[in-house]
């Protein structure tokens, strides 16, 4: 580890050519499209679609040029809504190849500034475990991507165990992220499936993970939580008083607060307190830089957010790229 760390953006999004062009090719049985237009692009997905996105964050020399800008080192790339979930299974795991081998290019390209957080078709445990080993073996790929849910399905559900073994076995961190959030017709208005969906599902995700066993089974499994744990960390004493009054959760042997050390958090938050209070409950070094880029709900200026803070030296070494260099293998 460098003495004075690399920043690295644990949360940074990218859109390989080739998934997107699997858009099109499918648009007739899916109803997916992905389309440029001179104001950016946009894509359109069983599960919902967005633009106008920038084209750098498919275009990789782009995405440097800007990295270099905001002084942040390293890209840990990975792929967004709409994931590869909601297409049946030997298209799901096309898709995810796809992604998997551009993001691995990006790497070749640019070997010091990009690892990549691989996406897996997750429905199909067998197809899963065998994307897995075959990126696994890429030195490009230093963890694994996927949702809060898996269309709709929570990661305790017994489906994934396969699955999470395997990663486990591989000593390779899951990266979390939300889509298909709770919600529905109530969140739909004022982009509340963002502003409260996100945050939600990571703490519903979260809680599967203790209260459904997962963390206990694979105690060397590492999972970094989105949005800085999004709602977890705040309602971790309700949560760990409801443990010790309701019968639904006397299974578990510890108090839910205990786990909250097992997840590592980004630090998107947009707010200097909620960040000192997530840092006071985990500490430092469970906390690195996350940019959400290149979206408007994230920050433009990842490496600044920490001015704010106060921290240490040794604290804002391990936020700003320490953590993610131990946990990333780098």
């Amino acid at each position: 580890m460098h003495s004075h760390p690399r920043a690295i953006d644990i949360h940074a999004h990218y859109f390989g050519q080739s998934y997107l062009d699997l858009l099109n090719e499918q648009s007739a049985r899916y109803g997916t499209e992905y389309r440029s237009t001179g104001e950016g692009w946009y894509f359109k997905s069983p599960i919902g679609g967005l633009g106008p996105l920038p084209t750098r964050m498919i275009d990789i020399r782009q995405r440097v040029a800007e990295m270099d800008a905001q002084g942040v080192a390293v890209h840990a790339l990975s792929l967004t809504a709409p994931m590869v979930y909601w297409a049946e299974p030997e298209f799901s795991h096309r898709l995810a190849r796809a992604w998997n081998d551009d993001a691995i290019a990006a790497h070749a390209a640019y070997p010091d500034r990009f690892v990549v957080l691989a996406t897996l078709p997750m429905l199909d445990p067998d197809r899963a475990i065998d994307e897995l080993n075959r990126v696994s073996s890429s030195p490009a790929v230093r963890g694994v991507y996927m949702g809060t849910n898996i269309d709709g399905r929570d990661l305790d559900d017994p489906l994934f165990e396969p699955i999470l073994a395997r990663i486990d076995a591989l000593g390779l961190p899951i990266f979390l992220h939300p889509q298909q959030t709770i919600g529905g017709e109530r969140l739909a208005k004022f982009y509340l499936s963002n502003f409260l969906g996100n945050p939600f599902d990571s703490a519903i995700a979260a809680c599967h993970l203790i209260f459904g066993g997962v963390l206990d089974r694979h105690p060397n499994l590492q999972v970094n939580l989105p949005h800085a744990g999004g709602a977890l960390p705040g309602l971790i004493g309700r949560i760990d008083h409801g443990w010790k009054v309701r019968p639904e959760t006397k299974h578990l042997a510890q108090a839910p607060s205990t786990y909250l050390r097992r997840f590592t958090y980004d630090t998107i938050t947009h707010s200097a307190p909620i960040l000192q209070f997530l840092i006071s409950q985990v500490g430092a070094d469970r906390v690195m830089i996350g940019s959400d880029y290149c979206f408007d709900m994230g920050y433009a200026r990842p490496v600044q957010v920490l001015d704010e803070l106060g921290l240490k030296d040794e604290e804002r070494k391990l936020i700003l790229g320490g953590t993610a260099a131990a946990i990333l293998k780098m």
